[in-house]
């Protein structure tokens, strides 16, 4: 490993100087620091950023723990944040926690001990008490962790409200809410919230039918073929488009006519979906909005650390995308 006297070696100047140089203090002259410059490049000198973090400076590096980039709505969402950060100057470590809790605490404990500037967070394991403990700059995505830290979200409740109407106008009497039907006390519960209160509005009995983020592909067909089988099914909304995508699979597998015989509904409307899915009739989430916010407020939280919140939760608007899976086929044929 290169090493701090190497690079002064190299530059033909004292340590003191190189340090100098590295940590922009003192009255060095545009000559020497260019010659400092040019031999840490030459030696591929990078300097511990954990050793000037001890030393009361930043280290220019955030954390990301998010449940897996292969989703392409956080795929596309980590691609922005990390865009944004390294615009600014700053580095990222990426934290895959799936939706493992001992995971994600161990990511956590990992980004503390490395000394990152601050945490972007946007995972769906509950409880971990660690984040409370910790006096350093948080930012969560669509996920309560304490109240301390601010909460970014689209704004769930209304995008589902746009989801179940559109299957409502279009003359769906039997709309199930297929996700997650259980309120964990995220911004992502009024997902489900939205859906009731149009349901008790046209008079239509809610039906949900859970299926957890953390089930496996196989599982989760399994769970959907059971549904469309056995119950009485024409309208599903769908709370992400993974979901909407699996349905509209199994719906071709056991020959359901869409949208005839079933419509179909998703969330999150991302790049992706709309160029390979654009049959897909979807909610579509912000995300170049969403990263600029969690990447201001985690800012604005790192170079003040000690501020008082003034406000925790933030709703950035959605809208929804008509296409063919919710088509209306009876106005068509009248």
């Amino acid at each position: 490993m290169v090493k701090l006297s190497d690079v002064a070696k190299e530059a033909g100047v004292s340590l003191t100087t190189v340090s100098r140089v590295i940590n922009n203090r003192g009255y060095i002259s545009e000559k020497t620091k260019i010659k400092v410059k040019e031999a840490m490049k030459n030696l591929n000198y990078q300097p511990n950023l954990i050793a000037q973090s001890l030393k009361g400076k930043k280290t220019k590096l955030i954390g990301l723990i998010f449940p897996g980039i292969s989703n392409p709505f956080f795929g596309e969402l980590v691609e922005e944040i990390e865009n944004i950060l390294f615009q600014r100057g700053y580095k990222t470590i990426l934290c895959n926690a799936d939706y493992n809790k001992e995971k994600e605490q161990s990511y956590l404990k990992m980004l503390l001990a490395n000394q990152v500037d601050g945490i972007i967070t946007g995972t769906h394991n509950n409880d971990i008490e660690d984040y409370k403990k910790h006096n350093l700059p948080i930012v969560s995505f669509d996920r309560y962790l304490s109240d301390d830290i601010p909460i970014v979200s689209s704004d769930n409740y209304q995008g589902s409200v746009l989801a179940t109407t559109e299957l409502c106008e279009v003359g769906c009497q039997n709309i199930y809410f297929v996700g997650n039907a259980v309120k964990k006390g995220n911004p992502t519960d009024y997902r489900l919230s939205g859906y009731l209160d149009v349901m008790r509005k046209w008079n239509l009995e809610p039906k949900t039918y859970s299926i957890s983020f953390g089930e496996t592909f196989a599982l989760k067909k399994m769970s959907i073929e059971h549904l469309l089988i056995k119950e009485k099914v024409d309208g599903i909304v769908c709370s992400d488009d993974l979901t909407a995508l699996l349905v509209l699979q199994t719906a071709q597998k056991l020959q359901i006519k869409v949208p005839e015989e079933l419509k179909v509904t998703g969330f999150d409307g991302t790049d992706f979906i709309q160029k390979y899915h654009p049959e897909l009739s979807t909610v579509e989430q912000p995300i170049k909005s969403i990263a600029s916010l969690l990447t201001n407020l985690l800012e604005e939280r790192t170079n003040n650390p000690t501020a008082k919140l003034e406000q925790q939760t933030y709703n950035l608007p959605v809208k929804f995308i008509h296409s063919n899976t919710t088509q209306n086929t009876k106005k068509q044929a009248d």
